[in-house]
């Protein structure tokens, strides 16, 4: 969030618009509540296909209200990523575009206090486990609960989107 912070504040100087490339090579979910936790202006995900040029035409018509500045959040696999947008972009519209690709920069930061107090539960839990000669589990958080699985049905696992809170993003797109 605070590179996006950042991007929005060079965004607003620059009056250009930023497209902004996250992880997300199967799914969208990091796209998605990055979009909604930095108030982006449209978020593009694999899991729902966009019409380009329903960004494009939205972008156009708060830029003629005098809006000179927009964040557009990629995950990195959908189709042609955030290049692809970002051409769009520039061919379609009078504005200074920019991508940005933050790529793995993400993983980095301090752990909040949310994050330590799991990382001990859930480190805690596999210490248990092993204790008992049980191995082979991935533990995880779900719901607000600490819960083991087989590893291989772990790796299998898809998560998600959250439907509702896409719908929120499109919500905050207008």
């Amino acid at each position: 969030m605070e590179a996006i912070d950042r991007i929005r504040d060079t965004s607003e100087s620059h009056e250009r618009c930023s497209i902004v490339e996250v992880m997300g090579r199967n799914a969208g979910y990091i796209a998605l509540n990055t979009a909604v936790s930095t108030g982006a202006d449209a978020i593009i995900i694999p899991e729902f296909e966009r019409d380009i040029e329903n960004i494009i035409a939205m972008i156009r018509q708060k830029h003629q209200t005098g809006r000179a500045n927009f964040i557009i959040v990629v995950a990195e696999g959908v189709p042609g990523g955030g290049e692809r947008i970002l051409n769009e972009i520039q061919r379609n519209t009078n504005l200074e575009a920019r991508l940005t690709i933050l790529g793995h920069i993400q993983r980095g930061g301090s752990p909040t206090i949310t994050d330590r107090m799991y990382a001990t539960y859930m480190g805690g839990h596999a210490a248990h486990l092993l204790a008992q000669g049980i191995g082979n589990r991935i533990v995880g958080l779900k719901e607000g609960k600490i819960y083991d699985v087989d590893i291989f049905e772990g790796l299998a696992m898809v998560k998600s989107i959250d439907r509702d809170l896409y719908a929120l993003a499109k919500v905050m797109e207008k």
